[in-house]
């Protein structure tokens, strides 16, 4: 079998003295959809930091491709393949929705006309196009999670990790996005999702990683991790019906 496209091992991250990742291990393969779920607090987002570069972990290792990236900067690790989005969506609000895309897109291209036809692509496939003129500001809570999606594909990723991306909105936009996040899988990007919306991620995930008081507790697919007992105590409170 190759080698995962994201690696993470043993890794441990503290804040003084709280461990608000223990040993954690889970890997990524290229093409996968994996779901990282858990409590608040369970260091879903804590771990999107490790492995973007924010933080650098006590001990452990991340390896992306192959390569240990453990600790590098967030620019370096943005220019290996690793995009992201963030829980609490921060567009440039003076800027156009276009102008947003466009300062991502500069991360792989040089040349303002070659990053701006990008951008327009990319507001294209994430329905955006339309707003491209618009300050980023006005836009509704919908209408921002695409804009941060569009802003990370601009980095051209191969690896895209996505926290909460279906936070905040109703059913009809959940099912909008799931439906989006499902093409830019099949357009060749591996996603690695963070998110509490249980009919989300239970839907579009392949295999799921549970967190819980920072430690691994439990991963499988999404049936499997539905009717562990330890997930259903910790996080679920009562089985899914999948």
């Amino acid at each position: 079998m190759s080698q995962p496209l994201l690696k993470v091992e043993n890794v441990t991250k503290r804040f003084g003295g709280l461990v608000a990742l223990d040993t954690v291990s889970f890997h990524v393969n290229e093409g996968e959809i994996v779901g990282l779920i858990g409590p608040n607090g369970a260091g879903k987002t804590t771990m999107f930091n490790v492995i973007t570069g924010y933080y650098k972990p006590e001990s452990g290792r991340v390896y992306f491709k192959g390569e240990d990236i453990t600790g590098k900067p967030p620019y370096v690790i943005a220019k290996k393949g690793i995009g992201r989005t963030f829980q609490i969506v921060k567009p440039l609000p003076g800027l156009t929705v276009l102008e947003n895309v466009v300062v991502g897109a500069f991360m792989k291209r040089d040349d303002v006309e070659e990053a701006t036809r990008r951008a327009l692509e990319i507001l294209e496939f994430t329905g955006l196009y339309d707003k491209r003129f618009v300050k980023a500001g006005s836009l509704n809570v919908a209408q921002k999670k695409r804009l941060e999606l569009a802003r990370a594909l601009a980095l051209e990723p191969d690896l895209l990790l996505l926290d909460e991306a279906a936070a905040g909105l109703n059913p009809a936009e959940i099912d909008s996005i799931l439906e989006l996040l499902r093409e830019v899988n099949k357009a060749g990007k591996t996603l690695l999702i963070v998110e509490h919306v249980m009919r989300f991620v239970m839907n579009i995930s392949e295999r799921i990683v549970v967190l819980h008081h920072g430690k691994k507790i439990a991963e499988g697919t999404p049936k499997q991790v539905a009717n562990d007992p330890q997930v259903i105590e910790a996080y679920l409170g009562a089985r899914l019906e999948l």
